[in-house]
């Protein structure tokens, strides 16, 4: 296996020209280069080749082009991010609340293993986040301005407190280990079945963080596919082999899932960011159309519809 050998700003250029990229301002290119990495730019290229195959750029594609995509997905990325911590900071609410009006306010009285599910296939997974928890108190406790000063104070830390240094991920274990009442009061609140929530929490959390660190998400695909929603039948979405084409676990599939989970208002405004962002891509794009980066997405032509489907019509 050969190595990955280092390539300066100028061979880098070289590479994407000999490929067929068009760089007419060569100093622009190394700038961008230099402040984002050719790796990760490089990562967008895909939608400009002419097959995976053969590897070279379609007749005409500029840097720019390339460029527009990358900070296209950096955009589309912060609106989703935003608005996942929105997410974030709701459940953890909400379940912070439920738990301590049902089961105390101090860790010794909330985080007892009965007053978890006794399912005996989720006893060893009820131990074993009763531990994670306990070990942010001990650890994360007296480093949190907020927890240092319930346990300065008080010495205990409320749940509603204890969320703030729990992560996402965390924080979907604990819906799924709760006792069935538990997850019923929290996912009515959502208008959604338990099975559902259950099932989005994990993977809104690894979207989280996958925004978290910047990694390429308008085209991210998940391992497991959402399930059939009515938003799938009211945008008239095609399907194939009995499957719909697009919404399941694709890009679109996050979008329906944050559509379920935010206020309608919010929703709506993410929407118009994202749209704009999308007008502003296709305007930059000359090479490709628009459609081809929206089939990627996993984006019906139709898509902000969804924004304007209310909670009587889902009724």
């Amino acid at each position: 296996m050969s190595n990955k050998e280092f390539k300066n700003l100028e061979e880098q250029i070289m590479i994407m020209e000999y490929k067929g990229m068009n760089i007419p301002d060569k100093e622009y290119a190394k700038e961008v280069l230099l402040r984002e990495n050719y790796f990760f730019l490089s990562g967008y290229r895909h939608l400009f080749l002419k097959s995976e195959t053969e590897k070279r750029f379609l007749s005409g594609t500029t840097f720019d082009e390339l460029y527009s995509l990358f900070l296209f997905d950096r955009t589309f990325r912060n609106i989703i991010f935003k608005n996942l911590l929105v997410i974030e900071n709701n459940i953890k609410s909400i379940i912070s609340y439920q738990l301590s009006k049902k089961y105390g306010y101090k860790e010794s009285e909330y985080l007892k293993a009965k007053n978890f599910t006794n399912a005996p296939q989720k006893s060893r997974q009820v131990q074993d986040l009763i531990k994670k928890m306990k070990r942010q108190v001990r650890i994360n406790g007296p480093q949190h301005s907020a927890t240092k000063h319930y346990i300065d104070h008080y010495g205990y830390i409320p749940l509603w407190i204890l969320v703030k240094v729990l992560s996402f991920g965390i924080v979907g274990e604990l819906f799924a280990i709760l006792k069935k009442e538990d997850q019923q009061q929290i996912a009515d609140i959502y208008h959604l079945d338990v099975d559902i929530l259950e099932m989005y929490l994990p993977i809104l959390s690894n979207y989280r963080n996958l925004c978290a660190h910047e990694d390429i998400v308008f085209e991210n695909h998940t391992q497991r596919a959402i399930n059939d929603t009515l938003y799938h039948r009211l945008l008239g979405i095609d399907k194939m082999d009995g499957e719909y084409i697009y919404g399941k676990n694709d890009i679109f599939a996050l979008i329906i899932m944050i559509k379920q989970m935010l206020k309608e208002n919010e929703f709506k405004d993410m929407c118009l960011e994202i749209e704009h962002a999308i007008n502003n891509l296709e305007y930059n794009l000359k090479t490709i159309p628009i459609g081809k980066v929206l089939d990627r997405m996993g984006f019906p032509e139709n898509w902000a519809q969804l924004a304007n489907i209310t909670r009587k019509v889902e009724e």
